[in-house]
C-alpha cells in the first residue's frame, strides 16, 4: 500500500493526540506504583518535580517588616554637626524625648586596634533596631577621626552614649555605659535595650552624667569653654612626650635658678641693723 507525502503530513496531528492519552495513563500508573511501594515498605517518595518548595521559616514580625521597614541610617557625628544630628528628630512641641543611642568607637591610636567586635555587635543591634517599632535613633562617635569632640564630651571609646532629647531650652538627659572590648555582642546590646525600656537607664547599666562636663548642660558648655579646652588638650596629647619632658626640665630649671638666684642675692645684701653708737661710754 503506498501513501502520499500529504497523507503523512496530515495524519501526523492524529498520531500525536493518540500519544497523549497514552503518557496520562503510563504517568497514572507510576503514581499506583509510587502509592503501592509506599503501603508495603515506606512513605511514598514523590517525583521530583512534585517535590513541594519548603519555605523559610520567618515570624509574622519579621515577614512585615521585611518589605515595608527601611534600615536605619547610622549618623556619623563631628564636632560641626552633633549638635544639629540630635536635635534634628525633634518636634518643636514635642513632650517625649527622642532617643539617640551613640556608639564611641575609635582606631589604632585611640581603641588600640579592639573596637572591631564592638562596632559589628552594634551593626547588628542597628538592623534589629529596624524591625523595632519606636526604637532609638543611632549614631557613631570616632575618636580616631574626631578626637576633639570626645574630649568635649570626656568619652573613651568602646562606649555607649545614650541621649534623651527634647525641645530647647529643656535640659538634655545623657547617660553612657562602658562596652567589653572582646565579650559584647548584638544579643547583649539588644537586652540592655529592652532592660531600658522595662526597668529603666540606670537598671540597664548605665550612669548619668552631671556636673560641669555635660555636654549640653554642663558649667564649661554654658560659657562656651568645652570648645576650647578640648582643642588645648588635644594639641597636648599630640606633642611628644619627649619634648613635653624638655620643657617641663626647663621650666623647672628656670624656676630653681631663680630661686637660687633670689637666696643668694639676700645673702650677699643683708639687711642692715641698728645704726652705730655715738661713741660715748
Amino acid at each position: 500500500m503506498r501513501f502520499s507525502t500529504s497523507t503523512i503530513v496530515l495524519a501526523l496531528p492524529l498520531l500525536a493526540a493518540a500519544e497523549s492519552p497514552l503518557d496520562q495513563y503510563k504517568a497514572k500508573f507510576q503514581n499506583f506504583l509510587g502509592s503501592f511501594a509506599g503501603t508495603a515498605g515506606g512513605a511514598a517518595v514523590p517525583q521530583a518535580d512534585e517535590v513541594p518548595q519548603q519555605k523559610p521559616i520567618v515570624s509574622d514580625t519579621e515577614s512585615a517588616t521585611s518589605s515595608s521597614v527601611e534600615p536605619k541610617h547610622i549618623e556619623r557625628l563631628t564636632l560641626a554637626n552633633w549638635k544639629d544630628t540630635l536635635y534634628a528628630p525633634v518636634q518643636p512641641e514635642a513632650t517625649t524625648p527622642e532617643e539617640w543611642w551613640v556608639l564611641v568607637t575609635g582606631g589604632n591610636k585611640t581603641c588600640f586596634g579592639r573596637c572591631g567586635p564592638v562596632e559589628k555587635a552594634f551593626g547588628e543591634t542597628v538592623e534589629k533596631f529596624s524591625t523595632i517599632p519606636n526604637s532609638p535613633h543611632v549614631a557613631v562617635l570616632d575618636c580616631e577621626e574626631e578626637p576633639v569632640l570626645c574630649n568635649v564630651w570626656s568619652a573613651g571609646a568602646s562606649s555607649l552614649w545614650v541621649f534623651d532629647i527634647l525641645p530647647p531650652p529643656a535640659a538634655v538627659d545623657v547617660y553612657w555605659k562602658r562596652l567589653n572590648f572582646t565579650t559584647i555582642t548584638a544579643a547583649d546590646l539588644l537586652e540592655t535595650f529592652d532592660k531600658e525600656t522595662t526597668e529603666g537607664k540606670e537598671a540597664a547599666g548605665f550612669q548619668l552624667v552631671e556636673g560641669a562636663l555635660h555636654p549640653f548642660d554642663g558649667t564649661l558648655a554654658r560659657y562656651n569653654l568645652a570648645v576650647p579646652i578640648a582643642y588645648a588638650l588635644h594639641y597636648l596629647s599630640i606633642i611628644p612626650s619627649w619634648a613635653m619632658m624638655l620643657f617641663v626640665s626647663f621650666f623647672s630649671r628656670t624656676m630653681m635658678n631663680r630661686s637660687v638666684g633670689g637666696a643668694q642675692n639676700r645673702r650677699a645684701n643683708p639687711a642692715r641693723g641698728a645704726a652705730p653708737g655715738d661713741g660715748r661710754s
